[in-house]
């Protein structure tokens, strides 16, 4: 049987209230703080097209720079399904700046 640690856990989390209290304060503690950005928007499939035809790249090539299928990019465009996550993200970065997707 291992041996067991004895662990203070109410302390650890009392401290751990305390620094956040002072975190809020905005007094000065020694906390790691981790800003997490927003979720990218939803994007019409009209922005799509126009993002690939910016790129002047057929819907197979614009699927190759987003690495997903070209049946994903047709049913973006037509409306009838939606990218996610990961390729809503790189949409969102190319509608900024698409040669984005050109560099490697």
């Amino acid at each position: 049987m291992p041996k067991m640690k004895k662990v203070k856990i109410f302390n650890e989390l009392r401290q751990g209230l305390l620094d956040a209290l002072t975190y809020e304060r905005g007094e000065p503690t020694n906390l790691r703080v981790t800003e997490i950005p927003a979720p990218p928007k939803k994007i019409t499939p009209a922005e799509i097209r126009r993002i690939r035809r910016s790129l002047k790249a057929s819907q197979s090539m614009f699927a190759i720079y987003l690495n997903v299928s070209t049946n994903a990019v047709r049913s973006w465009e037509q409306g009838t399904r939606k990218p996610q996550q990961a390729a809503l993200k790189l949409l969102m970065i190319a509608k900024r700046n698409p040669r984005a997707l050109l560099t490697s």
